[in-house]
């Protein structure tokens, strides 16, 4: 059962202006950063991250007011180049309150964009909230 789904959508030039040395420690890992400075066009890469950041923050529910934090949520990459995230801190809390069982992620980017779904599941019913 879908539990949670999340996109996001980064203008580039926009994102371009901004990024610094110091917004890419705030924002991203260690290995996020590592990988992303491997890349060719490094900007869109961060940029794709960021959006699944983000998306993975709607799917959840909750944002940075609710004390969630970008280095909760890492854009992993395995060997066969296929996307996961590894939750932390209230994120992970947040998964956990919500039975995720899986998390699934797509990134795409552009020269002008780039964008990220997040789509979370459970294999059993979340608990219900209390009014």
């Amino acid at each position: 059962m879908i539990i949670g789904i999340g996109i996001d959508l980064v203008d580039l030039q926009r994102f371009q202006k901004r990024l610094s040395p110091e917004l890419i420690e705030e924002l991203f890992l260690p290995a996020e950063i590592a990988y992303c400075r491997t890349q060719h066009h490094n900007e869109e890469n961060y940029a794709a991250r960021f959006a699944a950041k983000e998306a993975t923050f709607k799917a959840l529910g909750a944002g940075l007011e609710q004390g969630l934090r970008w280095h909760d949520v890492e854009v992993c990459k395995k060997e066969t180049g296929a996307v996961f995230l590894s939750l932390s801190g209230l994120a992970a809390k947040l998964a956990r309150q919500k039975n995720l069982s899986k998390s699934h992620v797509s990134l795409s980017h552009s020269r002008q964009n780039a964008i990220a779904m997040v789509v979370l599941e459970t294999t059993s019913q979340p608990p219900e909230e209390e009014s």
